[in-house]
């Protein structure tokens, strides 16, 4: 924590996709380290939303727009003038790309040459974290975590979209940032959970919500594999990664994984029952032989994390879905206490 707060205090940050739920955890955090952040979305994307029960809206200056909107996004990095830029901004749902492929293709991956883009007329230095996914991946449905130097692809359209940001962000380093003030390194964070995810189609918060009212969890992948952390993992890589980037530590204008160890690559079926210890209650098996696809098993090697960063995860399985039952349960109980918590959570990771 120490050493964030050295990089991170009275330094200028430009947060893409603030009010979402990690762009709110990652806002929470920044405050916390001093920073001035900027944050550029289109609106708050759900109701309830991490980024409303924090009251984030008094603390980070806020600007609203597209991503797909060039002259908007050009204006956002122009305001923040930032020391860093972490590019959140995304429609992050598999299931959503299914119902709408255009606005996810559009938002991630033109969304992306916008702001890469206008960083290009930035004449200060700049780390850039470039969030992908996991879901990057062309998925082989193997036991073996992917490295970055893996080949990648994807079988629906957000997958696809991902991979070629991934792809677009390494033309326009390789093209456009060689001798730049800029730095832009990209990250691929596993399945990310925690309080304050109130999107739809996933499954904590549908959990949250039949568990609220009594009803049984209904599981529509239960066997399905996926690499799962808490979300102050893939944020604690993200700065750790920015921190290093703006240093000059050479060799870091690469992808980088960061995802959980081999124990948290585990079932859905794991997962949910793993959090009824915590927050009682039962589940049902919502399979539908006719759903769109979803991959049924993804891991990530954090190798290069681990051996260049020094980075590795904190919570394990458990202490992660602890955490996050502790924190939806209080959003419902205590409302008031929210940012409390989160900065409680944030400090109890760091220590």
């Amino acid at each position: 924590m120490e050493n964030l707060v050295n990089t991170f205090s009275g330094c200028k940050v430009l947060v893409t996709g603030h009010t979402g739920f990690k762009g709110s955890w990652l806002c929470e955090w920044l405050t916390l380290l001093g920073a001035d952040v900027t944050g550029f979305s289109s609106g708050v994307p759900t109701n309830p939303s991490a980024f409303e029960q924090l009251c984030l809206a008094n603390r980070v200056t806020n600007l609203r727009g597209d991503l797909r909107d060039s002259a908007a996004v050009e204006r956002a990095v122009n305001s923040a003038s930032p020391d860093f830029v972490f590019h959140l901004a995304a429609q992050a749902v598999v299931r959503s790309g299914y119902k709408r492929p255009m606005e996810t293709l559009e938002t991630n991956i033109l969304g992306t040459v916008h702001l890469l883009q206008a960083l290009r007329a930035l004449e200060k230095p700049c780390a850039v974290i470039v969030v992908t996914s996991d879901k990057c991946y062309e998925n082989m449905e193997r036991d073996i975590g992917y490295r970055e130097g893996d080949p990648l692809g994807g079988r629906d359209p957000y997958s696809a979209s991902k991979a070629c940001a991934e792809i677009l962000t390494a033309a326009w380093r390789s093209s456009f940032f060689q001798g730049h003030p800029v730095r832009i390194a990209s990250a691929r964070a596993g399945n990310v959970i925690g309080g304050g995810d109130w999107a739809t189609d996933r499954l904590l918060p549908d959990a949250v919500r039949a568990l609220a009212v009594g009803l049984p969890v209904p599981i529509r992948n239960p066997h399905s594999v996926r690499p799962w952390q808490h979300v102050l993992d893939s944020l604690g890589g993200y700065l750790l990664l920015a921190s290093k980037l703006s240093a000059g530590t050479p060799g870091l204008d690469v992808p980088f994984n960061f995802g959980p160890t081999p124990d948290s690559h585990r079932s859905v079926r794991d997962l949910i029952e793993i959090f009824l210890k915590y927050w009682p209650g039962s589940w049902t098996d919502a399979s539908d032989p006719d759903a769109p696809n979803e991959a049924g098993k993804l891991c990530l090697n954090i190798d290069r994390a681990k051996g260049i960063l020094g980075w590795t995860p904190r919570w394990d399985f458990e202490t992660a879905l602890q955490k996050c039952a502790d924190w939806y349960r209080a959003s419902l109980v205590a409302p008031d206490s929210m940012q409390e918590l989160t900065r409680d959570q944030i400090r109890a990771y760091t220590a």
